[in-house]
Parts: structure tokens; sequence; C-alpha cells
């Protein structure tokens, strides 16, 4: 397992899970014969061969002398991955929300693949929605919108296969036998030798991209906002296992309005956007800090349409322009401080934080994370950033499985000890969907701050002259 995704692993915690969750709502009303929670599994099971990823289950290495091993699990069990629920009455979105916030509450068992299906029942309008659970070691987001197209194209070959008489081939796939402990450390010191012989060179790289991406932040006439350079605020505090979460939908096509009219990319747009909504959020609250709140915005470093599984994106810290109250301004500090953060981070290398994560040594990162929980220091210490801010392009077509049409496709990422709440956006078509994840500590109506994007985004749309209109919210 690469570092960089193991690291996820040690990262987490009784009340930080590194998981992340996706939710695909399904008006399932047309469906011949009506929905059977059975036809899902089966479905599944046969497109499992195009989702290598979720039948590998992680092999910790003993004594946590080197990051774990993915294998193809012996014991692969797809009904261990199914689970049926029922969303309160009367289904509505709120209800689903509800839904999706207990099944972020707990952790994934690590004794099988790292992912977790639920299929919610009882939603109104002839509607149900399917709630993924994965672990962020996994897949990051454009992985995990990579896998989903797999399916996508699987159901679809599939409908053709049957109405030509074929069936679905085999795809090789066969089950490994765990390793054993002295296999495991043998490999793993194998591979610490090739690290060490690489160090000496990594070393320089790394020192010389620190004094390069130093000198120019320097230079940058509005230098990016370095760690625990953020504001206080009560998003930023230690957190319970338990988890909140809703979702709002915007219009893409205002999105790209804004963009086009600001010279501005839609990842600006969004940040400001929720930046707009934290303004308000924070100053209904009669906590609105002077300093611009911190996000940290992950970008992808690697596009490929083909990659399923691992994590290959960078981080900016970028401000949210909080601090102001015109739409327009903000809209140009963010994009002004996005780009800045950008040249740092080039300066510095986007590849030598893979490189590095190689290098981290297992029972030492897992025991820093657990002093930092155990201490509870999140509630003395100033943050290193207030949230996580994320967008990810999805898929550009609407997605349907003959009659059953997609109607939301919503993936929000992990919260962390002293930074709880992220915000992810998924687009989906003509739409943009919105999620919040935070924990009853940080967030506890998670409604106040996503009913607040829509309106924020509208009011990008007036500040750029923008006619179209602004947004729809769910």
């Amino acid at each position: 397992m690469a570092g960089i995704d193991a690291k996820f692993l040690y990262a987490e915690t009784a009340s930080a899970h590194m998981h992340t969750v996706k939710v695909v709502v399904a008006d399932v009303s047309r469906l011949p014969g009506g929905f059977s929670f059975d036809e899902v599994a089966a479905v599944l099971g046969r497109q499992i061969r195009r989702l290598p990823p979720l039948r590998r289950r992680m092999v910790p290495v003993p004594l946590g002398l080197g990051h774990p091993y993915w294998v193809e699990d012996p014991a692969f069990d797809l009904a261990r991955h199914l689970v049926r629920r029922v969303a309160e009455p009367p289904g509505d979105l709120a209800s689903l929300a509800r839904t999706v916030a207990a099944i972020a509450s707990t952790p994934l068992p690590r004794d099988r693949p790292l992912w977790e299906l639920s299929v919610v029942e009882g939603l109104a309008g002839g509607r149900i929605a399917v709630v993924v659970k994965l672990h962020h070691a996994v897949a990051d987001g454009g992985a995990a919108v990579n896998l989903l197209q797999n399916i996508v194209a699987g159901i679809a070959d599939e409908g053709e296969a049957a109405g030509a008489g074929g069936a679905p081939p085999d795809d090789g796939w066969r089950p490994e036998r765990l390793p054993g402990g002295w296999w495991l450390v043998a490999r793993s010191l194998a591979g610490h030798a090739r690290r060490a012989r690489r160090l000496p060179r990594l070393v320089v790289r790394s020192v010389r991209g620190l004094a390069d991406s130093e000198r120019r932040r320097r230079s940058l006439p509005g230098p990016p906002p370095l760690p625990f350079q953020a504001p206080r605020t009560s998003l930023n505090v230690p957190l319970t296992p338990a988890r909140t979460f809703a979702m709002a939908t915007l219009d893409l096509e205002a999105c790209r309005a804004v963009r086009r009219a600001a010279g501005v990319t839609l990842n600006d747009v969004f940040v400001a956007a929720c930046g707009g909504a934290l303004r308000r959020y924070l100053a209904g609250r009669g906590e609105l800090p002077r300093r611009s709140l911190v996000a940290s915005v992950p970008v992808a470093i690697d596009r490929d349409p083909h990659r399923l599984s691992g994590n290959r994106v960078d981080h900016l810290y970028v401000s949210l322009g909080t601090h102001l109250a015109d739409p327009a301004a903000r809209l140009a500090h963010v994009h002004a401080l996005a780009e800045a953060s950008k040249e740092v981070r080039r300066a510095l290398g986007h590849e030598l934080m893979e490189e590095r994560a190689d290098l981290v040594v297992p029972p030492l990162y897992a025991a820093a994370v657990r002093a930092w929980t155990a201490t509870r220091l999140a509630r003395w210490v100033p943050p290193p950033l207030n949230l996580v801010c994320s967008n990810v392009p999805g898929p550009r077509e609407r997605i349907t499985f003959g009659p059953v049409v997609v109607e939301g496709l919503y993936s929000v990422g992990p919260i962390l000890e002293g930074i709880g709440v992220n915000i992810t956006a998924w687009s989906h078509a003509g739409d943009l969907c919105v999620s919040v994840l935070g924990c009853p500590t940080s967030l506890p109506d998670p409604w106040a701050l996503v009913d607040l994007v829509p309106g924020a985004l509208a009011e990008l749309v007036a500040a750029t002259s923008c006619a179209v209109p602004a947004s729809r919210a769910t």
C-alpha cells in the first residue's frame, strides 16, 4: 500500500473515521415489478468484477514494521457489505440525511474489504438512496467517480448482452491466501532498504522544494495562508464519533456563468459560495472572526479515467474571504489566493508529498494521532485550518439505468480532530450536488449551513450580472 493511502488508516481513531460517503438518490417508481433489494444485490454481484478494489482486504504488517498490503480477500462475501435500511417518515431529504449521518457515524470493520453499501428505502415519491461508505485508503474522489462510471457502463453492457443471449465474461479474479507474518515483515524490510537508498536524494529535493516554495510565497503580492494561521471558530473543536449531514443542489450552469463572467475557475466559484455561506452562518451565531477562514482544497494530480483506486491528490490552503462582505470582492480574493497557492505548491513539487508519505513510520504516526485526540488539544491550540472544501468533477450525463433515473449524486470526505466540517460538491449532469458533514460538537445543525450555500451563489450571480437562474435548493 502506498504511504499516502496508508496514512488514512493510521489517522483513524474512535472519533475520526477516515471513510468517504457517497449518496445516490434515484427514482425507481417506473421500475417494472417494483423495487427489490435482492435485485440490487444481484446486480452488484454481477458487476463486482468491474470493481477490483472492492474485493481487496487490507492486511497489516506485524508490529507496524511497514505499510499494510492489499490482498484479494479469500473470504470475500458480498452479503457482508450490504445493508438494508428504511428512512424515518416522512421520507424527505431530512430523513435521508439523518440516515446518512447514522451510517457515517460508525467506522468500517477491517477484517474485510473497506466498504459498505446501504440501500435506504421508504423515501417519498417512489425514491430510494444507495449510500456507499468507502475508506479513503481505497480511493480518492477521482477514483470513486471512475468506479461509478464502471458500474454504469457494466449495467449497460449487461443489458446488451442479455438482449443478445450472452453472459458476462469471467474476469479471472481468484482469491489469495492471507500472507504470513514473516513474509510481510521480510517484504517490508526489503522495501525499507529501497527507500533508504532513495532517502538522500529525497532529502535534497525536499529542502530545495521547501526553499523554492517559500521564496515563491514571499514574492507574491497576496501570499497564501500557512498552516496554523486560521482563526479559531466553533467548527474547530474535538470530535465525537457521531456525525451530522445535510445536502443541497446548485445549478451548475449558474456556476459556469459566474466563472465566465469573472474569469475565474469553477472551483473558485464553489469555494467563494462556501465562503459566503460560512460568513453568514458565523455572523448569525455572533462569532464571525476578523480574519478569513482557511480551507484545505484538494486538487487532483492524476485525472486518469481508468484509475480505480489510490489517492492522487494534493491540497491547497485557500482563504475563503469570509472577512469580505462584498461577494465580488470575495470571489476575486478566493481566485487570487487559490492561484497563489497553486504556484507555491508547484514550486514545492506535488510528487514530493507522496514520496515523503512512504517514509511515515506507522506506529509513530498512529501514536501521534491518538495522543492529539486523547489530549483534546484541538480545544486549545490554533487550528491548522478551519475546514475541508472539495469540488469533484462527476458524470457529465445524467445517469439512468433503464427506467431508473438518478436525481442526486452526493459525496463527502472525512472530518478531522479540530477540523470539524467538510463541504464537498460532485457535479452530475446540470447539477452541483453539495454535501456537508460535521459533528454534533462542530456543526449541530448542518442544514443551518448548507441552506445558505444557494443564497451565496445567488449573490455571486447578481454581483457578476449573470442573467441565469442562481440556484435551486433541494
